[in-house]
């Protein structure tokens, strides 16, 4: 006897097929959410800053401009945060606006409070005599506000973001123990060789090269 054909036929790949596209969609909700919470901070701002730090400690080493030391690191520390901030908005317009500027908002709050610091410090040291005690308070402070910013930025730059805060706070604690004739060498370190390292460093992370 021939059985009755069914109808509705039955096809048990079916729901596989629709987990598979369900699982999708949330990798790319999860990817999209983690996306839009982080910054990625583009690795030729470092090489930048970098570059203006190596420069700062070159002038500040030649006997004649060594006196000014504090107005030409001053000075050098203004135009890297405006060059590496203008290369930071540029990718964050690059990459769309509206999805950045939470993640650059954030970014800020994480790195500004320690820089502020710095600057209110540098005023103190400098009108109480303490001028000594600033190189290595730069290079501790900045440390710490990179070690904070770092929380906010990209999953794959993050680490790196992260060890570069730890060893400027390592030269930072470093310098005040050392006498002031090391001092242009280690904010050359820090501000010049680390910046340029690590840029390339996150470079290669961002672009898979």
């Amino acid at each position: 006897m021939r059985r009755p054909s069914t109808a509705f036929p039955v096809h048990p790949e079916a729901p596989a097929a629709i987990e598979s596209r369900a699982l999708g969609t949330l990798d790319y909700i999860r990817a999209s959410i983690e996306s839009s919470s982080s910054l990625d901070v583009p690795g030729m701002a470092g090489i930048v800053m970098g570059s203006i730090g190596i420069l700062a400690a070159i002038v500040v080493s030649l006997p004649r401009w060594a006196p000014h030391w504090l107005a030409i690191w001053l000075a050098a520390a203004a135009v890297a945060f405006v060059l590496g901030g203008a290369l930071v908005a540029r990718q964050i317009v690059s990459r769309g606006r509206t999805r950045y500027l939470g993640p650059a908002r954030k970014f800020l709050l994480c790195l500004c409070p320690a820089l502020l610091a710095g600057v209110v410090l540098t005023v103190v040291f400098a009108t109480s005599g303490m001028m000594g005690a600033i190189p290595g308070m730069w290079l501790l402070l900045y440390g710490c506000a990179v070690l904070s910013a770092s929380s906010v930025t990209a999953a794959g730059i993050a680490r790196l973001i992260c060890a570069m805060g730890a060893l400027f706070v390592a030269l930072g604690s470093m310098t005040f123990a050392l006498p002031p004739a090391a001092h242009t060498a280690m904010l050359g370190l820090g501000f010049g060789v680390l910046h340029i390292f690590f840029g390339i460093l996150i470079g290669r992370a961002t672009h898979g090269g």
